[in-house]
């Protein structure tokens, strides 16, 4: 969850996110040391007033920095086309389930189960209730059992949408006639909170996304309650 004045990413729930974290800090890296080097050389340039032909004019200095920026740009590009590839995986899904994007609300529906279905819309400010919190809680939850492969199958109903929660490493959009989907893991029991990250409307701010990863055997309870109530 994130909190106010945060600096970095939210804390990862998922492998994908840890791997996305790690990336991120270590790009982060290598920008700041890159910014490092240029601010030093442009200092010396204009404090010193000493001159020289062989750093003017010096086939070594520009063999350097032709390869050396090819070698950085190599050392970003290749953990970020792995995680690309770990993103687009999916084996073997424990769980299936329909996220349909709504004008303003989403529907899940989990399709291993006969008729289990809701629609989840955003709790209004007034109905909340002590450590509730505002505009990203939703009168149902999005259960999901942990350490489980979960697929999500992302659509729309009227215009687009995206399905996000940040500390799953998810983002998929939702297209009208069109059916995206994204896997993802939760590492850990919690609640995520996540929101509608494509502009859809006058409301688009007020469809989020609740995401509660609890054990294997109280997902089990939960579905049975809800298919009783069914």
């Amino acid at each position: 969850m994130a909190h106010p004045s945060q600096l970095g990413l939210q804390d990862a729930a998922s492998p994908v996110m840890e791997e996305l974290l790690h990336f991120h800090d270590h790009a982060l890296m290598i920008v700041f040391l890159i910014s490092t080097l240029v601010l030093y050389i442009i200092v010396c340039m204009v404090s010193t007033k000493l001159t020289d032909k062989y750093i003017l004019d010096s086939q070594e200095i520009e063999i350097v920095w032709t390869i050396l920026p090819a070698v950085i740009l190599i050392m970003i590009a290749l953990p970020s086309l792995r995680i690309l590839y770990l993103m687009d995986e999916i084996n073997d899904p424990h769980l299936t389930i329909k996220a349909m994007g709504h004008q303003w609300y989403w529907s899940y529906e989990y399709t291993d189960y006969e008729d289990l279905g809701f629609d989840s819309y955003m709790v209004p400010t007034q109905d909340l209730t002590p450590g509730q919190f505002r505009l990203l809680e939703t009168d149902h939850r999005m259960v999901v059992p942990m350490e489980s492969p979960i697929r999500v199958l992302v659509s729309a109903e009227d215009v687009l949408h995206s399905w996000a929660v940040p500390a799953l490493g998810v983002k998929m959009d939702a297209v009208p006639g069109r059916l995206n989907q994204t896997a993802f893991i939760a590492s850990r029991p919690g609640v995520f909170y996540g929101q509608c990250s494509e502009i859809c409307g006058a409301n688009h701010s007020f469809m989020p996304i609740v995401v509660e990863a609890v054990p294997l055997e109280h997902f089990e309870n939960w579905s049975s309650l809800m298919l009783e109530d069914a």
